[in-house]
């Protein structure tokens, strides 16, 4: 049998959303790179956005990890396999510290990887100790590492928030409000990191700030054990899957594509956005993204929607997740009322709302098997279709989320993860 591995590690965490987490998960993969250490990042929950930022700021892929979706098996793989040669590994938490169930704390509990609290210090002084003290010993099983202030405002300010801690508590040093440093946001999150052209000149700053306020010294290893060896068959075996991949679809867990590979296919991508025919595929899969920044973009491209409807026509496999659904309906209206008419496939339309309209982890039976994701949409869709299943949260969230089939098309608001039931999803784009 295996051996464990050992790697320092620490996951980042928060008292609650909009703290910074990715910023500063960003700052310090930035700077010990930058240092010549290798490092591994993984994130919490399922996300799409931060990932984006946090491989340009590690230079190596980002995975989730996740007691639920993912499973603690699959979770334990991959830090197993990240400790066989990182330098360090830093897991960003999701939402607050205790938020959910399974929350950023069962996770940090489970796998003993201890937690750096990080906590919004705009207009804060000796409060921040009282916060660093309760995050510290709410659950005292909890491994605890330290705090890292974020958008401190001056060096008296740094050692203000530095003085308030007690009890023993690590102080982590401090990461400047300065403008360049912020990531910029939207409704859906953080800004791509392909749509920022000053990314990386931000990664770096945020990384010198952070460097001149701690000593950039390693944590202490953590044991991660080995898992156990699961085979994989070849269910895809010579399978070629068309992956949609532009500014509008871009939603895809990297474990997906893995898993994809594994089972033997070939992943072609392609741009719905840019290119006017397919790539030679048996099989389509069009991710969540941006469809409602970009409609009358993806309406103007005719021939690519005439290729995708041929497709779905000759009765070859089609799997669309949220905003690959909306591409294949009748139409897609944004906040402003701009209406563009797109695929067709699937009858009824959707609009764009101000507010969120759904968030919550998923579970759905399907024919195929079940599969587990994730839902989270600004749009309300109407459609005639009835349901082949509905989606179940197991932390009683909004959502119920539907899945439409016809013929060999599935649709769905949910963004699954392919290896929660690696058959199902072969069976879902399988000729």
């Amino acid at each position: 049998m295996s051996q464990p591995r050992h790697c320092p590690a620490v996951l980042i965490a928060a008292p609650a959303s909009g703290q910074g987490k990715t910023t500063v998960t960003a700052a310090l993969a930035r700077l010990h790179r930058n240092l010549g250490r290798k490092v591994r990042v993984f994130k919490c929950g399922p996300d799409f956005l931060d990932p984006m930022i946090l491989e340009r700021a590690s230079g190596a892929p980002v995975y989730q990890l996740d007691l639920w979706m993912i499973g603690a098996d699959e979770s334990r793989r991959l830090l197993w396999e990240a400790a066989a040669d990182a330098d360090l590994i830093l897991i960003e938490g999701v939402m607050g510290l205790f938020d959910g169930t399974p929350s950023s704390a069962d996770l940090a509990r489970h796998f003993g990887v201890p937690v750096l609290a990080v906590i919004d210090g705009t207009a804060m002084a000796q409060t921040f100790g009282a916060l660093a003290l309760g995050l510290a010993h709410y659950q005292r099983d909890l491994p605890f590492a330290g705090v890292l202030a974020n958008r401190v405002g001056s060096l008296r300010h740094a050692q203000l928030l530095e003085g308030s801690l007690t009890e023993g508590l690590r102080w982590y040093g401090g990461l400047s409000r300065e403008r360049g440093i912020e990531l910029p946001s939207r409704h859906l999150g953080l800004v791509q990191a392909s749509e920022l052209n000053d990314l990386d000149a931000r990664l770096d700053a945020a990384a010198e700030a952070l460097g001149a306020s701690c000593d950039a010294a390693l944590p202490p290893p953590v044991s991660f054990a080995a898992p156990t060896p699961q085979a994989v068959a070849q269910n895809l075996a010579g399978v070629r899957i068309g992956v949609a991949r532009d500014e509008a679809f871009a939603f895809t867990y990297g474990a997906n594509l893995e898993l994809l590979r594994n089972l033997g296919a070939q992943l072609q991508f392609f741009s719905p956005l840019h290119d006017h025919e397919l790539p030679t595929v048996d099989s389509l899969y069009l991710p969540g993204g941006y469809p409602e920044l970009h409609h009358h973009a993806l309406a103007a491209n005719a021939p690519m929607l005439e290729a995708i409807r041929a497709h779905h026509q000759q009765g070859k496999p089609l799997l669309a997740e949220c905003g690959g659904m909306l591409y294949l309906l009748d139409a897609l209206t944004d906040v402003a009322g701009e209406r563009a008419e797109l695929l067709g496939l699937l009858p009824g339309e959707a609009t764009m709302q101000k507010r969120l309209a759904a968030l919550a982890l998923q579970a759905v039976e399907l024919p195929e098997g079940t599969l587990r994701g994730h839902t989270y949409h600004h749009s309300l869709t109407t459609t005639a279709l009835e349901p082949i299943a509905l989606g179940l949260s197991p932390n009683g969230g909004r959502g119920n989320e539907a899945v439409y089939r016809l013929g060999r098309l599935t649709a769905s608001y949910v963004h699954f993860y392919f290896p929660s039931h690696p058959e199902a999803a072969a069976a879902l784009l399988r000729p």
